[in-house]
């Protein structure tokens, strides 16, 4: 098991040297640097905050693999199974609860959508399932039956703590004889001769040959620096929590209502967890929390679990989500740059679920290998250029990734 360090351990001097230098300490780069030192790379993971300070804040993550694109069903699967190792491997407590996800479908349509996507993700090996009413009120007696035309649930789905996870492969890095290093900004990228040769940072200069770019909601700007266009733009997002209520909750899954993106499950002590995408949030990098959230959020709870509709909201939390215009991440080595830049980002809100299959992958597109998932299609070339396809997912399909929240 991994023990704790005080962020103060992670402010020492860089390392003069590092074979890849991973940006951006989040799920999704914690990941990758655990994967390359596993495979015994020489790896430093740089954190412009706190590690996990950025999208990968938020108090709780959801696991899943119910995706309508068989990429995102491979990665959230092996996910997935990752998790339910993590404390074996890197080792540490992240806390995973399987209630299963539930998705409230409203319309006549989204169950015929889902029905593609349920037999396809038991094509993969995922245990998904459409529901009739009787089941979803089994499982949440809250939800108002009446508004849904139908469900789809998976008993393995659930949720984990983000910063245990961040937590557990940083400390896996530093066990395998990798360096991270917090409040270190990467300023440049230096190349020469079509080659990378080093990372400049406010606290000078690592000589290195590779890159990996996974910062987050920040991707585009730090691109920027090693010539690269990575279409990544930052949303608010907010989530409210229930105090502790009596009678206690209801043990209930990670519930999502499809048409308006309310979402509602248990939360330690006794209490409920509660969020929503508000449609009129504008790009920008704002984290600060808005009380004036919560008429929406009530709205959309009284909809879906009238019962519900006047628990209290005791506290709340803002992050970031990293969008891409698709919805499925960037996932890649860039062709068009000088020398070694490969990426992981804008996940479009599902790169904590993603993070354990993800860093395989990267691990493996470093090494020359073929990863165990396709993820040619999350390639940012299908961004490049005024005549690119913006709708084809990694599985060849028009329209963007339907299943985030």
């Amino acid at each position: 098991m991994t023990s704790a360090r005080h962020p103060a351990d992670r402010r020492g001097r860089l390392p003069a040297r590092a074979e890849v230098v991973v940006v951006g300490g989040g799920a999704i780069g914690a990941s990758v640097a655990f994967h390359l030192a596993e495979d015994g790379i020489d790896v430093l993971l740089l954190e412009a905050d706190e590690l996990a300070s950025g999208s990968s804040g938020k108090p709780i993550g959801g696991v899943r693999a119910q995706f309508s694109d068989p990429a995102n069903v491979d990665l959230g699967h092996r996910s997935l199974e990752l998790y339910e190792d993590f404390q074996n491997r890197p080792g540490a407590d992240i806390g995973l609860q399987q209630p299963g996800y539930l998705f409230l479908l409203p319309e006549a349509d989204d169950v015929a959508l889902f029905e593609q996507s349920v037999a396809m993700q038991n094509e993969r090996g995922v245990a998904s399932r459409m529901l009739d009413h009787d089941a979803v009120r089994r499982l949440n007696p809250y939800v108002d039956l009446d508004r849904y035309a139908g469900a789809a649930y998976a008993a393995r789905d659930g949720f984990a703590y983000p910063h245990a996870v961040v937590e557990g492969y940083a400390a896996g890095v530093e066990r395998l004889g990798g360096t991270v290093r917090t409040h270190v900004t990467a300023t440049d990228i230096e190349a020469r001769g079509g080659e990378i040769v080093a990372v400049w940072t406010d606290q000078g200069r690592v000589r290195t040959g590779a890159v990996v770019l996974c910062a987050g909601a920040w991707t585009r700007d730090v691109a920027a620096k090693a010539g690269l266009d990575l279409p990544v733009d930052p949303y608010r997002r907010q989530i409210g929590f229930t105090p502790a209520l009596d009678p206690a909750p209801l043990r209930i899954p990670f519930t999502i209502d499809y048409g308006t993106t309310f979402y509602f499950h248990n939360a330690a002590p006794d209490g409920l967890l509660l969020g929503i995408a508000d449609p009129a949030t504008p790009v920008a990098f704002e984290r600060t929390y808005d009380p004036a959230w919560l008429p929406l959020l009530r709205e959309a709870l009284g909809a879906c679990a009238p019962e519900l509709v006047d628990v209290p909201v005791a506290r709340g939390w803002a992050g970031l989500y990293e969008m891409t215009p698709d919805h499925n991440a960037l996932i890649g080595e860039a062709v068009d740059a000088p020398g070694r830049v490969l990426y992981a980002a804008g996940f479009s809100g599902h790169g904590f679920l993603q993070a354990p299959a993800v860093g395989e992958v990267v691990r493996d597109l470093y090494a020359g290998r073929t990863p165990r998932t396709d993820v040619s299609g999350f390639s940012a070339d299908r961004f490049a250029g005024p005549s690119a396809d913006k709708t084809t997912t990694s599985s060849g399909r028009r329209g963007p990734e339907s299943n985030i929240i």
